[in-house]
């Protein structure tokens, strides 16, 4: 890679403000802006191309080349690179023809080994590739454990999925090992526990042991909503522990996470709601559901998506839709659905806004498109 500048990203865990702000990423008459939790416009719509903010920057176009703007809507990084990735670390990768560099939120390069491919950072580390095997790249630009695997996925939480071969296994942040790579599949990490697929059996490896789920042929990922996750038997799903116990039996067709005690079940054609020992709370009466918020809401669909509380009561009648095909933003690709900090966004007549929890429109306004808020400085 072209070295223009070596630098430390450190100061960048200094730049700008020292409270919390959430912009999200609107368009209105063809021009993309941001609005703020408000509801008010913090940079007006402007630009042809955009994208949401991180670490106090936003990919931004006018024109046929991007930069990036900071949080008052100026150009922070001119408009001068080709393609352009979302900062993350204090990093970003940017392009000019074949050439890809490492810059900060200044604009300055990192120096770095050459690599065959390059890599987002995330969470402080980034994928390095010689030849066909994988490392790790820190954000001082040297190498945090060299080449070794054949494939490693995105970290969650300093964990990622590492594979060797045919076989998985988890490493943390230093390369090291965390599970040993020895199974045919593995599910992403949790504190809780991670699902693998070791011998022709499927269990769970908590505290370092294996355990081993009775006739599982399928296990979901465990949250930090709940002690139970989501596992399939003879095409039936059911909940299990970290101790690989089946909680409550598989007996429903469909399932997902549990969330403030409740999770959206599905049979008979039809959604509801049970609790944590299996019991129905809200009958089986939706066309689909989604998990409750922290608000106590949860998105519930009829002929169009509403909210509803944990009595299965509608709080936000059934009017809108919560879901797009396709995010226009470059990056982002699934959306979370339901209320995130105290907003829920929502189309309406073809047009995307936000909504309270009381079913109020925020700034009485709605877009083209909106993406979900963000705050400015992750």
């Amino acid at each position: 890679m072209k070295t223009k500048i070596t630098f430390s990203v450190a100061l960048f865990l200094m730049f700008g403000n020292f409270y919390a702000q959430e912009y999200a990423l609107v368009r209105e008459n063809g021009l993309f802006g941001y609005i703020n939790t408000s509801g008010e416009y913090a940079i007006k719509p402007q630009f042809k191309k955009a994208d949401n903010f991180t670490n106090e920057r936003a990919a931004a176009s006018m024109g046929d080349k991007w930069g990036y703007i900071n949080t008052a809507g100026e150009w922070a990084i001119q408009p001068e690179y080709e393609h352009v990735k979302e900062f993350n670390s204090g990093l970003a990768l940017v392009n000019n023809g074949d050439q890809w560099n490492y810059i900060n939120v200044s604009g300055e390069v990192l120096e770095t080994p050459v690599s065959e491919k390059y890599f987002d950072f995330d969470n402080g580390v980034a994928f390095f590739k010689r030849g066909d095997k994988i490392g790790l790249l820190g954000t001082d630009g040297k190498l945090i454990a060299e080449p070794d695997f054949d494939e490693i996925k995105p970290f969650i939480d300093g964990y990622a999925k590492a594979r060797k071969g045919e076989l998985w296994g988890m490493i943390n942040q230093k390369g090291e090992i965390y599970i040993p790579i020895e199974n045919q599949e593995i599910g992403d990490y949790n504190s809780k526990g991670v699902w693998v697929k070791k011998q022709e059996s499927f269990g769970i490896v908590s505290n370092g042991n294996f355990k081993p789920v009775k006739n599982a042929d399928k296990i979901w990922e465990f949250t930090d909503k709940s002690n139970l996750t989501y596992a399939r038997s003879n095409k039936l799903m059911g909940f299990i522990n970290n101790q690989g116990e089946w909680v409550i039996a598989p007996t429903y067709e469909k399932a997902r996470d549990f969330s403030q005690g409740l999770a959206p079940v599905f049979m008979d054609k039809k959604w509801g709601y049970i609790n944590e020992k299996g019991e129905k709370v809200i009958d089986f009466s939706f066309k689909d559901a989604e998990v409750f918020s922290a608000n106590g809401l949860a998105p519930a669909k009829d002929k169009k998506w509403g909210f509803i509380d944990k009595s299965g009561k509608w709080v936000i009648q059934p009017e809108y839709d919560i879901t797009a095909g396709l995010s226009f933003s470059i990056f982002k690709k699934n959306l979370e659905k339901g209320f995130i900090n105290g907003l829920a966004r929502v189309k309406y007549n073809k047009e995307w806004g936000f909504l309270n929890a009381k079913g109020e429109v925020l700034g009485n306004k709605w877009y083209e498109n909106a993406e979900i808020f963000d705050d400015v400085k992750n």
